[in-house]
């Protein structure tokens, strides 16, 4: 049995002129929303082998929140979580797939569509938590019984959906 925990990066602020939208960084209510998932993650002992994780700033940002309250294991960046779509993360998760857990973090819509797409079958609440949205630090937590070398859509089962609000 594998894990696979989706995280969208926590609240960024609005780019100032000039800036890129890539180098956005969090907000303070982003910051303390990073860090309280991560102290869930540490309460629910959802602790990923291996975390991959967008090259933008408000990610990193997010990534190190997360890591100032709770474990994230080895960690890869990945500048394609920027622009790749759903299919294009499920591939980057096949291709870590030898892990028994995966932490990945990046950005909607593509979290959003590939956690619908990916979870077949689940816990009820979560899958209603999830259908109202993605919100920024929200965390699903999928299990694939085949690992995540074969993720594929409809294998996985959502066993939670948190969300700041909630945790």
């Amino acid at each position: 049995m594998a894990k696979l925990y989706l995280l969208r990066h926590a609240k960024a602020g609005w780019a100032l002129p000039g800036t890129r939208d890539f180098d956005r960084a969090l907000d303070p209510s982003g910051i303390a929303d990073a860090e309280a998932i991560g102290t869930a993650m540490r309460a629910n002992g959802y602790v990923p082998d291996l975390t991959l994780c967008s090259g933008a700033l408000r990610a990193r940002e997010t990534l190190g929140g997360i890591a100032s309250h709770t474990d994230t294991g080895r960690v890869l960046y990945f500048d394609k979580l920027y622009s790749e779509d759903a299919a294009g993360y499920l591939q980057i998760i096949r291709d870590n797939g030898g892990y028994g857990s995966l932490l990945v973090i990046g950005h909607n819509p593509m979290m959003e569509d590939l956690a619908m797409a990916v979870s077949g079958d689940g816990d009820p609440s979560a899958h209603e938590t999830l259908e109202h949205g993605f919100p920024t630090s929200g965390l699903a937590v999928i299990r694939f019984d085949d690992g995540l070398a074969n993720a594929a859509p409809g294998k996985g089962y959502l066993e939670a959906f948190l969300i700041p609000a909630t945790v």
